[in-house]
């Protein structure tokens, strides 16, 4: 049999091309090699497209989260790396919409304005739950007090006694209130605490309870408010409350003996009273009196002085006929003592001024018959 040689051949050289297209490193035509790198190009320009979009949302989205808004029961304040922006009033940012630079460049610090805050002491205040708290109910008395749980202050005769204080405040200088101290509120606490505390040494247990309740109130607003004047807490407080009670196991002791000085106080107020109105009426009685005593004794001065003025007046008459004056003062009197008498005798004197003697007969008076009333 009878090999052709170019067929051979033939056959070998597409065997090396066929190698050679599979072994690393051969070289493509050219048009599967233009085809490929436009595929490329298309693909990294898209890529190019998609990351330059991200691109720019991320700036918006950047810009954007600058964005804040201030509502009207705040204040805001702006920090620039820790620093607080601006100058007095420029500081503080009002309500509305308002951007800065996101963090870490800048930050924004809200702070609560135009509305009160409250701040309760109870570090001397018997242990309540929140349900006893809420329900305003006292808890169970016990024999003692329980170290750790049950709050108390001194007082400065050496007496236990019970104390909270409700605070409430509002800010007015939002700077000083979030920058000067790390937790203002607690500062107010601790500040508040001292204050019953201050108090507590410089009142007896009774003008705390009892006697003195406005006084003790009032000189822990006193030392509260001093300070937060020394430290500059940016705030102003308003009129708070102040609670006073006696150890629960003994309150009943000091509500009898609370008792028994009201008791004694509203006799006392009582007897004064009386004692006001058994014044008054003696006063009364005694001005009554003297009046009708001068009133009197002016009539009795002028009755004296008119008779005097008359005895003066007929003095001289009398001088000059003595006798005549005489019966005529005598006809007078007798006249004015037998206005009423139905007769009238008269009996002169004897010339020899002897008495006369006088007999009368007087029948007696004739009786009356009594009707006889028929059986």
């Amino acid at each position: 049999m009878t090999t052709d040689p170019s067929h051979h051949d033939h056959d070998h050289g597409s065997e090396r091309e066929a190698a050679n297209a599979k072994a690393p490193g051969a070289q493509a035509p050219p048009g599967i090699e233009d085809s490929g790198a436009q595929a490329l190009s298309e693909a990294l320009r898209s890529s190019f497209q998609i990351v330059k979009l991200l691109m720019v949302l991320l700036v918006v989205a950047f810009f954007v989260s600058g964005i804040f808004t201030v509502k009207p029961n705040q204040i805001a304040i702006k920090l620039r790396f820790g620093k607080v922006v601006g100058v007095g009033a420029d500081q503080l940012l009002k309500p509305g919409l308002h951007w800065s630079w996101p963090y870490p460049i800048e930050e924004i610090v809200f702070v609560p304005v135009g509305e009160s805050r409250t701040v309760t002491s109870t570090a001397g205040w018997y242990y309540v739950t929140p349900e006893e708290d809420a329900a305003g109910q006292e808890p169970q008395p016990l024999p003692s007090l329980r170290p750790g749980v049950d709050g108390y202050t001194l007082t400065g005769d050496g007496n236990i006694i019970h104390v909270r204080a409700t605070l409430p405040y509002r800010i007015t200088d939002p700077v000083r209130y979030v920058f000067n101290f790390a937790n203002t509120t607690n500062l107010l606490q601790h500040i508040l605490d001292n204050a019953l505390f201050y108090a507590s040494a410089r009142f007896s247990a009774d003008d705390a309870l009892y006697r003195n309740k406005l006084g003790f109130q009032e000189t822990v607003l006193a030392r509260v408010k001093q300070s937060i004047d020394q430290l500059g807490l940016g705030i102003t407080i308003d009129p708070g409350e102040v609670r006073a009670n006696p150890p629960l196991y003994v309150r009943e002791a000091f509500d009898l003996v609370l008792r028994a000085q009201q008791e004694g106080g509203k006799k006392i107020l009582d007897a004064e009273s009386y004692a006001r109105g058994a014044t008054n009426n003696a006063a009364g009685e005694a001005s009554a009196i003297i009046r009708g005593g001068m009133t009197r004794s002016n009539s009795i001065v002028q009755t004296v002085s008119a008779e005097a003025q008359s005895f003066n007046d007929l003095l001289p008459r009398y001088r000059s006929n003595p006798n005549l004056f005489k019966q005529r003062l005598l006809a007078d009197s007798m006249q004015r003592v037998l206005t009423n008498a139905q007769f009238k005798l008269y009996l002169p004197q004897r010339a020899d001024g002897k008495p006369r003697e006088l007999r009368l007969q007087l029948n007696k008076e004739p009786e009356i018959p009594v009707k006889q009333t028929p059986q």
